[in-house]
């Protein structure tokens, strides 16, 4: 396995009390880093916390990240506790229902834009001016193969997560000479909470698409997301990491 210094380093994670986002904290502490999980399930986030723990140093706040000032909240209450934010992981996310465009629950449409897309401009948005000052940043935005291909019947959640590619290139352009990575990963779908979210038979349809015949695993993800957000990605920013088992190809 790969190591990493992530010593000194503080890491908040939103989402970070299930899923992708509490493998990432796992492997992050495990090298070294302090970790906050902000997370809309408070009770959730501080009992994850309680068990990451044993790998090192992990806090919980509650944070909604589609609203910005429950985000700048958690932002303030992080920078009180540690005095800094290092590295930015977001992967707090909804899928939504699964529906053709012409049924689509317009209300589904805004709540998934709202956290998908508005909650990650949000978030990136919070920890960019104290990364400039401090001249150092790594934010890993965790977007889907959904954002590049489209997946049919879930327009909201493929428009939401192609948003948020885009918008990761374009920080990613504006904060490069400040020794800021600004980078996104597209990953397949992985058995979470989320798939809780999605008829089965859309399940099996993101399956049959992949050509490794299988799921990623989330410590799959997190090790992606460890590199990405590590000192040794020095030089690329605006890119989006695939680790879609084959499904895409650029």
């Amino acid at each position: 396995m790969n190591t990493y210094d992530f010593q000194d380093r503080v890491a908040v994670i939103t989402g970070g009390a299930q899923g992708i986002g509490y493998a990432t904290a796992q492997r992050m502490l495990s090298h070294g880093a302090t970790v906050v999980l902000w997370d809309l399930d408070l009770d959730r986030a501080t009992q994850s916390a309680h068990t990451l723990s044993a790998f090192g140093p992990c806090t919980a706040l509650a944070c909604d990240v589609s609203n910005f000032d429950s985000v700048i909240a958690a932002h303030d209450a992080t920078i009180a506790a540690h005095g800094q934010i290092d590295i930015l992981v977001n992967s707090a996310g909804i899928a939504g229902p699964n529906a053709p465009v012409e049924d689509y629950d317009n209300d589904a449409w805004s709540q998934i834009l709202a956290i998908n897309l508005t909650g990650t401009y949000h978030v990136n948005k919070a920890v960019i001016t104290g990364m400039k000052a401090r001249n150092y940043g790594r934010i890993v935005n965790i977007a889907s193969v959904a954002g590049k291909e489209g997946n049919p019947n879930a327009s909201a959640y493929s428009a939401s997560k192609a948003g948020v590619i885009a918008l990761t290139k374009s920080l990613g352009k504006e904060v490069a000479d400040h020794n800021i990575a600004v980078n996104c990963i597209t990953p397949a779908a992985a058995r979470t909470a989320i798939f809780d979210q999605m008829a089965e038979d859309f399940i099996q349809f993101m399956l049959s698409k992949i050509p490794r015949g299988r799921f990623v695993e989330v410590e799959e993800i997190a090790n992606m997301v460890c590199w990405v957000a590590s000192a040794e990605n020095s030089f690329t920013t605006g890119a989006a990491f695939d680790i879609s088992g084959g499904r895409a190809t650029y």
